[in-house]
């Protein structure tokens, strides 16, 4: 099975509660399958309770990549959660675990 860790890589930032994760297709060919992979129900699939907010997909054509913010990620904030790794890089990475979707 093909993962997106195969496909893409990222990069993440947090503020907040809010978590954003650009994830970037490592060939212009494997975008379109990035595009499949990556909505926003698979998201909130993946983390489960852990987004209680809305996950929003922008997909950015003119650099093969895909922003994906979460809000309400984060347990109330780095100073707030009693999550072990409370930060938008370990999430980022956590989706490189997703399938990718063939055609």
């Amino acid at each position: 099975m093909t993962l997106l860790r195969d496909i893409a890589y990222v990069r993440s930032g947090d503020k907040g509660d809010v978590v954003s994760v650009g994830v970037i297709a490592k060939h212009p060919e494997d975008y379109p399958a990035l595009l499949r992979s990556l909505t926003g129900p698979v998201v909130k699939d993946l983390f489960g309770e852990w987004i209680t907010g809305a996950v929003e997909i922008y997909p950015m054509d003119n650099i093969e990549a895909v922003v994906v913010i979460m809000r309400g990620a984060l347990g109330g904030g780095a100073t707030r959660t009693l999550r072990l790794d409370q930060t938008g890089k370990a999430m980022g990475n956590g989706l490189l675990r997703l399938p990718v979707i063939a055609e």
